[in-house]
């Protein structure tokens, strides 16, 4: 019986995690929330296989299988869902636009704090943009320099399927050699690779915006880089950074080259596989790839 009751105990945690996240949209409690979903069905199946004699196996021997079923079973989804991905039409490295409209910011008090942060630590709105990610769905971007010009903060507004929005930032500095120094902390798969003189460090833990800050500063001040003020405007950027990543991984077989692409998917076996191991990783541990 006391199984049964930590087994309900968790069902009960993790519906109020939901619902809790449909407001928030935190990305920490969607990993709290996947462990418990995959504990739950692990130990509920072997307490009911033992319940009711379904195996003759103990207890723990039943967790354990069904603890590697639910990964076949996720592993089995997220290829499939990959493999749709790369068939699709929906870009890979979407472009931006200038954003017009006036609906920049969600008009949501969590989030109106961010703003206010910003402006009172003497970062300024350079340009808001948007990118059409397919069926009608847009991510928002705002983006912030500091006084100097050498540090853009890029807010990210990621819309959920169950209407929650959820946010990202990226903190980016131009070293003096052209090397871009970025620190951020996005949660959505990527896998692929980026240019020698990019320094990335993704944080999808640190969701606090100061913190992120500080350790991007930090981490200038540890490799010594020599920043320069930003010379073009965001979109600019923006575009000329997806078609290099999109060169780029072309070039390093992660995706297929364009004209193979309609035959063949985006994404080579290679590819693939990166994007499901980052996907893997992200779900539950809240790591990315280490980039240099």
């Amino acid at each position: 019986m006391q199984t049964s009751y930590l087994i309900l105990g968790a069902i009960l945690v993790s519906l109020i995690l939901m619902q809790v996240n449909q407001r928030m949209g935190s990305p920490l409690l969607s990993i709290i929330d996947r462990w418990l979903r995959w504990l739950v069905f692990s130990f509920g199946a072997a307490q009911l296989c033992t319940d009711f004699e379904l195996v003759d196996r103990s207890f723990w021997v039943l967790a354990g299988v069904f603890f590697i079923v639910w990964f076949l079973g996720e592993t089995l989804y997220n290829w499939l869902a990959i493999t749709a991905h790369s068939l699709s039409p929906l870009p890979l490295f979407p472009r931006y636009t200038v954003n017009g409209t006036g609906e920049e910011w969600p008009v949501q008090p969590r989030l109106l704090k961010i703003r206010e942060w910003l402006r009172a630590q003497g970062f300024r709105q350079v340009q808001a943009l948007k990118a059409d990610v397919g069926a009608g769905v847009f991510l928002r971007v705002s983006i912030y320099h500091d006084a100097q010009a050498t540090v853009r903060i890029q807010v990210t507004f990621i819309p959920q399927a169950n209407g929650a929005i959820s946010v990202c930032y990226a903190v980016t500095s131009i070293g003096n050699d052209g090397s871009r120094y970025l620190t951020d902390n996005l949660y959505i798969p990527f896998g692929g690779f980026y240019p020698e003189n990019w320094f990335v460090e993704r944080a999808p833990w640190r969701r606090s915006l100061p913190r992120l800050l500080a350790r991007h500063r930090a981490r200038l001040a540890r490799m010594g880089a020599g920043i320069v003020p930003f010379t073009t405007e965001p979109l600019a950027d923006f575009n000329a950074v997806q078609h290099e990543l999109d060169q780029l991984n072309t070039e390093m077989g992660f995706l297929h080259p364009r004209a193979e692409r309609e035959d063949f998917g985006k994404f080579t076996h290679e590819g693939r596989y990166r994007v499901w191991k980052e996907i893997w990783m992200l779900n539950y541990l809240g790591r990315s790839a280490k980039y240099q």
